[in-house]
Parts: structure tokens; C-alpha cells; sequence
């Protein structure tokens, strides 16, 4: 059954186990981090039920594959013309080895056991690569591997040359840096050649390769595919779940995606895969913290520090903010040395105003490593607490320049510079930021709040509507669309944003109420102002809200029952009579109209209530 529960069994632990070893000797070292986190979350009883294998250099599967088609189709992804290859004598590149492309393109397949005898040929070699790739000697890796003809050693090779490419591309582009020819983001110009090496690949390591090459071309579908096939062969390398994750740009795509996966639903790796990309599309739900909970049970991973930190994150992303401090305090609990993820408790005591708590936060990491860019910005939004937004800056800068893509800190520097009311400058970091993802609705969002700090609601407009497109249930961004709208003078659409405000707001507020009846009132369409008063008045009285929150809406119901053909006399004097022996403003107003209008017209309307009543109950009368 698809919901059954998913056992972690003997193995698993054996995948784990060789996963920790197999991701390392290759250089992936996060997807052996969080193989090794995984393992070590697990309970003795369990690591110890049978002894430790050996680690293994073949390639196995914990879990049966389902059989697949060798090309899914993935139909929903429309293709990207990628970049146009470019001449091998680009100074981003890598010099070309055609004999490296004749490894995959010109010779026959090889059987698995060609492949391990040629490994163990390779194994000193391959030794003395990882030590230089552990180095960042990545041109000596590619140099000592050429002869060499195993899957292991052109993985290494080829990740080399891709690593180092990425180096040059990078020096490159910051040699641009504050001058009109930087592109947006450094250019590899040794993509399409990577690529060439690695095209025909059957071995899951190399079928990873070619999912990131293609990925990083735009070419989403191809790279889907060839993630699927990797995973088919070798599903505990959580970086290919990465890179399958790194193609898909919203949630529908993900729901497209999941059947197509060689996995059962149920699996933990399909649900950390499932939890893990709508955080990174900042949409979780109800549903992922669920999953997060089975993930966390007895059976799969109890103490697993990294879906604790993914739960953490699904609870940050739904604002349930006391939730999320208590778990990250419980990670902290197990690792008080864990940096990875820690930036999270530190927005969160930021939006909580926890001074001290984030002040004692910032001193302890600072104290661990203060060149990682997660401790940089803890220290930022320190400083941004304490209004020292120039200090905050700072640090923000410190942490981009520490990653590029680090995501957050382009982010919170541009809140900085919006505080500052510099403008321009926001604007340069969140399109920085756009650049790094442009599937994070934040940076959107912050551009079109620095161009409406401009006074260029077009523009705002444009970049709300993005932001909008990314969290279609957002009721902040919608509201801040529609009041865009109404700066420029589109009351009617302003009022549909409010609407679509409403759809994910709580039930029992009553601001966007007030703004929608405010925008109908100006259109001139009192009906449907006094129908969102009345819903005012409604809420506020269930929620036992001081009459001053809602006696104004309560006049201006009265006053429209009365005057602009609403004819409901009786509730509008309910109303008045309310608001008449309060305390509120309006009393005055209140008093007036029960005067004028209501004492007449209410008798009349009650006299004839009850002669139709008498007419009612006693019946046809018979001559």
C-alpha cells in the first residue's frame, strides 16, 4: 500500500553505510554528510542488528526499482533552448581531452565486471586524485586520471574539470565586478564541452554529472530524465536529488514529477526529496509537516538532526514561529555545533524581537566559525535588530562574499538598504538575489516594495505580480498588490487582490475587510461596502472585540439599511442602539439617525410584521 509505513531495516543501513563511503570517495561531500547524519539518527539497536559491511565500490540499490520506461515522459516541462557552444579557446574553459570523450562516445559499454577489474587497475591512481581533489588541486586530478578507463576515475576526472571550470568562471566574473559587462551570474563556457564527455553515460555517477551539466544549460527535461536514471541505479546519493529538485520550479511540477520517480511513494528518501523542494520553493503545507512526523517516528530516522531541521523550516515557511524555535532549540540540544540551517532560528528570533535570545545566538557561533555565511548573517540580523542597519549590512556583504549564492543574505541587504531608504541599492541586492533563484518569491517581492518606495507602480506592480505567481496564497503580497493598484487609480482591480487576499487569510480578521468595503464605498457600490461592514461587525462581536473596532462599520450598515435602499429597519436600529449607549465616536451619529429615521419606520415595519403574523395563524376565515 502506498500509505503504509516505511520500516528502516537492515538495509538501509547497509545503503546508508555505503552511501557515507561511496558519496565520499567521489567529492560529493554533503550528500556523504547527510548519508553519515542519517545513519548515525538511528538507534544502535539498529545500526549494530547485523555487522557492518564491508563498504562496497559496486553500485546497489536498498530499495527494488521500479521498472521504468528508459525515457519518461515529462511532458509538462517546456524545453529551454540552451546557450549556443562556445569555441574551446574561451578563457573559462578547461583545455579539452578528446580522449576523454572516447572513454564514453567511442568505446562499447562495459560489464559491470570490466568496470571493477579496471577500478582496481586504477585504485592508487584513483587514491592519489582524491587526495589532490580534497586539495583543490583539481588540474593535477585531471591530469594523473587520463589514462585511466574506470567509471570511478572518469567520475573524478570529469567532476574535476567541471569544478575547476566553475573556479575560472568564477574568478572571471568578479574580475567584472561594478562595471556593465558583468553578467548577471558567471558563465561556464565549458558546459556544452562536459556535457559531450558524459552523453552516452550508463553509470549512475556519471548519469548525476549529466543531470547537473544539463540543469545548468536549461535544459530541464533531459536533465530530469537523466537524474531518474541515476536514481534508478543508486538512489542514496542525495545530491542527485538535489540536482532533480534544482529542475522544478513550482509544486505542480513536483506533483507531475513524483510518480515518475523509481521509488514507493511511501519511501523516505521520495518524502525528504518532497519536504526538502517545496521548503526550497518556500510553499510548504499542513501535509509536509505530516510527512516531516512520519519521518521522525520510531520506525525511519527519530533523531535525525536533518529532518529535524527540515521540520523546522516547514513550521518557519507557515509562520508558526514558537514551533520552530522549539525545534531548532531541540537540534541545538543534540549538536550545539551545527551551523547548517542555523540562520533559519536566527530570522526567527529576529521576527520574534528576541533580542537577548538572538544577541546569545550570535555570540556563541561567532565564537565556532565566523567565516561561514550562515554565522554572518546571524550577526546581520543583530545588528538589523538593533537598527544598526550599516553594521548589518556589513555582515550581510561579508556572507555574499563568502557564497554568491547565498540566497538569504541578498535578501536581508536589501531589506537593510530599503530601511535606509536607499532605494538603489535595494534594488542591486535583490536582484542579485533574483539572479541566484528566481524561484524565491522574497527577492521579488523586496524589488517591488523598493520601486513602490520609488513611486514607479508599474514597475512594482511587475514584480508583485512575480511574487504573487510564487505564493499564490500569500495574503501579504496580495495586499500589497491591491494597495498598489489603488495608488495607480485601479479600484476594481485593487479590490479583486484583496479578494484573493481573503482566501488564505485567518477567518477572523477584519483589516482587509475594512479595505474592500473602504474601495466599494469609493466605487460607489454601497451594497457590497455594507456587506463586508456587516461581516466586521459579525466577527468582532464573536470575538468579543471593544465596540470602538466596530462601531463605525455598524453605522455605516445602519446608515445603508436605511438610506440606501437596504430596508433591513430592524437590524440598522440593532445597530444604532449598540453603538448609541457605548462609549465609541459615533455615538453622536448613532443618536441622529435613531431620531430621525428609525422610530416611525420601525413601528410601522413591526405593526405589519405581526398583522401578517395574526393573518397567518388564524387562518382562512369562512363566510
Amino acid at each position: 500500500m502506498a500509505d503504509a509505513t516505511f520500516k528502516v531495516d537492515g538495509e538501509v543501513v547497509d545503503a546508508l553505510r555505503n552511501a557515507v563511503h561511496d558519496c565520499s570517495a567521489r567529492g560529493l561531500l554533503y550528500a556523504s554528510k547527510w548519508a553519515a547524519e542519517l545513519l548515525c539518527s538511528l538507534p544502535p539497536s539498529k545500526r549494530h542488528a547485523n555487522a557492518p559491511a564491508v563498504a562496497q565500490t559496486n553500485f546497489h540499490t536498498s530499495t527494488p526499482a521500479r521498472t521504468r520506461s528508459p525515457r519518461p515522459s515529462i511532458s509538462f516541462v517546456a524545453h529551454t533552448p540552451a546557450p549556443l557552444p562556445t569555441d574551446s579557446t574561451h578563457p573559462f574553459s578547461v583545455p579539452p581531452n578528446r580522449e576523454d570523450a572516447s572513454v564514453l562516445q567511442g568505446h562499447p559499454i562495459v560489464s559491470k565486471q570490466q568496470d571493477e577489474e579496471r577500478e582496481v587497475e586504477d585504485a592508487d591512481r584513483i587514491a592519489m586524485a582524491k587526495t589532490f581533489m580534497d586539495s583543490k588541486e583539481y588540474l593535477r586530478v585531471i591530469h594523473w586520471l587520463r589514462p585511466c578507463r574506470s567509471a570511478k576515475a572518469t567520475f573524478l576526472r570529469v567532476y574535476s574539470q567541471y569544478l575547476e571550470s566553475e573556479k575560472k568562471a568564477l574568478r572571471e566574473w568578479y574580475k567584472l565586478e561594478n562595471t556593465r559587462e558583468q553578467p548577471p551570474e558567471p558563465v561556464n563556457a565549458s558546459l556544452h564541452e562536459l556535457l559531450e564527455l558524459v552523453k552516452n553515460a550508463t553509470d549512475p555517477w556519471l548519469l548525476f554529472l549529466k543531470a547537473v551539466f544539463l540543469c545548468r544549460l536549461s535544459r530541464r527535461e533531459e536533465a530530469m530524465e537523466s537524474a531518474i536514471q541515476s536514481l534508478a541505479q543508486y538512489p542514496w546519493n542525495w545530491s542527485t536529488w538535489v540536482a532533480l529538485g534544482d529542475c522544478l520550479s513550482d509544486g505542480d511540477e513536483l506533483s507531475s514529477l513524483l510518480p515518475l520517480l523509481p521509488l514507493p511513494p511511501n519511501h523516505p528518501l521520495v518524502l525528504m526529496f518532497q519536504v526538502k523542494t517545496l521548503n526550497s520553493l518556500n510553499s510548504p503545507s499542513d501535509n509536509e509537516l505530516g510527512l516531516c512526523d512520519r519521518l521522525l517516528s520510531d520506525e525511519c530516522f527519530p533523531r535525525s538532526m536533518w529532518i529535524m531541521a527540515l521540520r523546522g523550516n516547514v513550521l518557519y515557511y507557515l509562520h508558526d514561529f514558537t514551533s520552530a524555535e522549539a525545534q531548532f532549540r531541540k537540534i541545538l540540544a543534540i549538536d550545539p555545533y551545527r551551523v547548517d540551517d542555523i540562520d533559519i532560528l536566527s530570522n526567527i528570533l529576529y521576527v520574534s524581537e528576541n533580542n537577548n535570545a538572538l544577541s546569545k545566538l550570535a555570540h556563541d557561533y561567532l565564537a565556532i566559525d565566523k567565516d561561514r555565511p550562515e554565522i554572518c548573517c546571524i550577526i546581520g540580523n543583530y545588528y538589523s535588530l538593533r537598527a544598526e542597519h550599516e553594521k548589518a549590512v556589513k555582515y550581510f556583504r561579508r556572507a555574499t562574499q563568502l557564497d554568491r549564492t547565498y540566497l538569504a543574505a541578498w535578501t536581508l541587504m536589501g531589506h537593510e538598504y530599503v530601511e535606509m531608504k536607499n532605494s538603489h541599492a535595494a534594488i542591486e541586492a535583490y536582484r542579485k538575489a533574483v539572479d541566484v533563484n528566481r524561484k524565491d518569491y522574497r527577492a521579488w517581492y523586496g524589488l517591488a516594495q523598493a520601486y513602490e518606495l520609488l513611486g514607479m507602480h508599474q514597475y512594482a506592480l511587475y514584480y508583485y505580480q512575480h511574487a504573487t505567481a510564487l505564493r499564490p496564497y500569500d495574503v501579504r503580497i496580495w495586499q500589497a498588490q491591491g494597495m498598489c493598484y489603488e495608488e495607480m487609480g485601479r479600484l476594481r482591480d485593487a479590490a479583486e487582490c484583496l479578494r484573493r487576499a481573503l482566501i488564505g487569510a485567518d477567518p477572523q480578521e477584519t483589516t482587509i475587510h475594512l479595505k474592500l468595503a473602504k474601495l466599494h464605498h469609493d466605487l460607489g457600490e454601497h451594497s457590497e461596502a455594507a456587506a463586508y461592514h456587516r461581516r466586521i461587525v459579525e466577527v468582532c462581536r464573536s470575538g468579543q472585540k471593544p465596540i470602538q473596532e466596530w462601531s463605525k462599520s455598524a453605522v455605516y450598515v445602519a446608515r445603508h439599511q436605511i438610506l440606501h435602499g437596504g430596508g433591513d429597519l430592524a437590524l440598522a436600529r440593532q445597530y444604532l442602539e449598540w453603538v448609541a449607549v457605548s462609549n465609541a465616536e459615533e455615538v453622536n451619529q448613532a443618536n441622529e439617525l435613531l431620531r430621525r429615521y428609525l422610530p416611525g419606520a420601525v413601528m410601522r415595519q413591526q405593526q405589519q410584521t405581526s398583522t401578517h403574523g395574526r393573518a397567518a395563524s388564524e387562518g382562512p376565515s369562512f363566510a
